[in-house]
Parts: structure tokens; C-alpha cells; sequence
């Protein structure tokens, strides 16, 4: 399997593509990636003018490393075709599908990147947001083993799949753990970032720190945000602790000494460590790297 490189997508903020406001604080926000909204987030009667509004946000995106990625309206639907030409002319770092329920809609929009020449940089997230897409989640999430598919990210879309399929919301999302589990399990076969719903109540941050807290115990890369005071917590959240740096480091230190060159399991203060524990430990530290520079 080809995995797609890490990127740190902790925070993942929504700005819709007509809220000025919101986009002239951009250069200052401290999110992994931001997805400029034309599609749920506009109103009807303003998504012509967001369209139009795409180049000067995407000219004037933040010198810092910063993910941009633009949500488009269903892509066989109406608006769909034109979004997707008018964010592909400001080059962005990805195209946010919504409303996906099978391979074909990724496969049929990526087609459309292919011919409109779009560097293979230029990648596809899609969104979880329909019965059908739950259905359909691990071959969907099968593109990500060929590079070709551009599929680099899932959402899960909570609102639209607690919508749509009727079940009651509840603080601990019990009703709503199955079906993330099963996005989990998916991504990680496809080699490809999940990211987490969002959290509606911005005013809750306990409630908001609670709910990160288990998003990446499961196993998610990190969480879409509806407002910049999440940022911090998600950031917090998804990265490793400095308990988990440390217990990495050691690991690392432990295999690289001479005597236990060759070995497949050492003891390290009283436990029995195995290679597959230092590939996992490298991969945290590499991944914490890129996440927190310095901090490794």
C-alpha cells in the first residue's frame, strides 16, 4: 500500500467563502488547514458571488504552512461543475466533496481534475455524510491505495448522517461510535487522514476538549472546527503528550544501543518491547515533528 505523506491536520477550520470577516483573520489563526465553504455555509443567494470571491481568498492565503482546501457543492449537482472550475483555477491544496455516497462521485470528479491538467499535488477529501457513504466506506476508501484517485482525506459529516439517518444526539455520541469506528478501520486500510465532525456548541469548550479527547483515542487525525476558539484545544488534543514523546524516545534509544542491534524484543523498564512498538515510536516522533517543530 501507498500511504499518502503525513500532514498535520489537527484543526481543520470551515470558513464560509462569504464571511470577510472571518477570512481576514486567516494569516493569524494557528489551524492545521482551513476549508473555504461554498457550499452548506453560503446561502443560496450568495454562492455565485463566493465562487467569484475564491481568487482573492486563495491569492491572499497565509505565508505560514497552512492547508487550504475549498468545499465545493455536490459535484453532479447544480453550482458543482462550477465550483469546482473556479477553485481549480486559484490552485488549492484540495477539493472537499460533499454528499459522496460511492467511488464513482470521487473517481468522476478526479477525472474532471485530470482534464482540466490539475498538478497531482492538488488532492480530494471527501465527506461522510450519507447512509449510502457509510455502506460504501471501505471502497471508498480503497482509492487511497492508488495515488491516481488523488483521495487524500475523509470527513466525517455528524450533522448531515445524524439527519439523515434519524438517531437521537446525545453529549457522548453513542449512538453515532459504530459508524466512526468504522470510518477509522477504513481510512487506516485505505492508508489515508480522517478527520472528525464538528463540534456545534463552540461556547462548551469542556464539552469540546471531551469530545477531541475521544476523537483521537479512536484513532481520528484530528477535527473540523466552526470557530477559531477551537483551534487550541483541537491542537492540543491531537498531538502526542510529552509522556508519549518521551516513552517514543526511549524506545528509539533503546534499539540503537550496540548490544541490542539484530534483536526483535528487548526489556525497557520492566516490559517487554518489540520492533513493531519502535516503527510505531518513530512514526509518533516523525509525525510530532512535523506537527509541533522543535518540539522533537
Amino acid at each position: 500500500m501507498v500511504e499518502n505523506p503525513y500532514r498535520p491536520r489537527r484543526s481543520v477550520l470551515y470558513i464560509p467563502a462569504a464571511n470577510e470577516r472571518a477570512l481576514a483573520k486567516l494569516p493569524v489563526l494557528a489551524c492545521d488547514a482551513v476549508i473555504i465553504d461554498l457550499e452548506d455555509a453560503v446561502a443560496s443567494g450568495e454562492k455565485a458571488s463566493a465562487r467569484d470571491r475564491l481568487a482573492t481568498i486563495l491569492a491572499n492565503r497565509p505565508q505560514r504552512r497552512c492547508e487550504m482546501v475549498v468545499r465545493i457543492n455536490r459535484f453532479g449537482g447544480e453550482g458543482g461543475p462550477e465550483d469546482l472550475a473556479a477553485a481549480l483555477a486559484c490552485q488549492p491544496d484540495g477539493i472537499l466533496l460533499p454528499k459522496i455516497n460511492t467511488p464513482r462521485d470521487i473517481l468522476e470528479a478526479g477525472d474532471a481534475l485530470d482534464e482540466a491538467d490539475t498538478p497531482d499535488e492538488v488532492k480530494l477529501w471527501a465527506m461522510i455524510e450519507t447512509p449510502r457513504a457509510l455502506i460504501n466506506i471501505a471502497a471508498i476508501a480503497e482509492l487511497g491505495r492508488d495515488p491516481a484517485s488523488r483521495l487524500a482525506c475523509l470527513v466525517a459529516g455528524t450533522n448531515d448522517l445524524i439527519k439523515e439517518t434519524g438517531v437521537l444526539a446525545t453529549p457522548d455520541r453513542r449512538y453515532l461510535m459504530p459508524w466512526l469506528m468504522q470510518m477509522v478501520l477504513a481510512a487506516r486500510a485505505g492508508g489515508i487522514a480522517l478527520l472528525d465532525g464538528v463540534f456545534n456548541d463552540f461556547r462548551n469548550s469542556h464539552g469540546f476538549v471531551r469530545e477531541c479527547e475521544d476523537s483521537a483515542g479512536m484513532g481520528f487525525d484530528g477535527k473540523t472546527l466552526i470557530h477559531p476558539a477551537q483551534i487550541e484545544a483541537a491542537n492540543a488534543a491531537f498531538s502526542p503528550s510529552e509522556q508519549a514523546l518521551s516513552e517514543a524516545r526511549a524506545i528509539v534509544a533503546a534499539f540503537a544501543r550496540p548490544e541490542n542491534a539484530g534483536k526483535g524484543v528487548i526489556a525497557l523498564d520492566g516490559r517487554m518491547v518489540e520492533r513493531l512498538h519502535l516503527v510505531q515510536a518513530q512514526k509518533l516522533l516523525a509525525k510530532a515533528a512535523r506537527a509541533i517543530p522543535g518540539k522533537v
